[in-house]
């Protein structure tokens, strides 16, 4: 037998020849994959937040100016 050939633990163990490079391919792939997801849902979320913020503030806005106007005293008119 040949010195140079691969073991059969080499061949067939742990996902055989050439697995490292195949599996490293697919885990980078993968995690590409992953952050661009991750990053595009963390903007929409902050632009749903700051939308959702900026309605509550507009609409506390305008109902404390309802109170203002339905409460403030009136002048009798003489």
């Amino acid at each position: 037998m040949a010195s140079e050939a691969p073991s059969w633990a080499d061949q067939w163990g742990t996902g055989g020849i050439g697995a490292m490079d195949d599996e490293d391919a697919m885990a980078k792939k993968e995690n590409a994959g992953k952050k661009s997801e991750k990053k595009g849902g963390f903007n929409k979320a902050k632009t749903a937040a700051l939308m959702g913020a900026k309605k509550v503030t507009l609409g506390v806005s305008k109902g404390i100016t309802w109170v203002k106007k339905k409460c403030q005293k009136k002048s009798p008119s003489n």
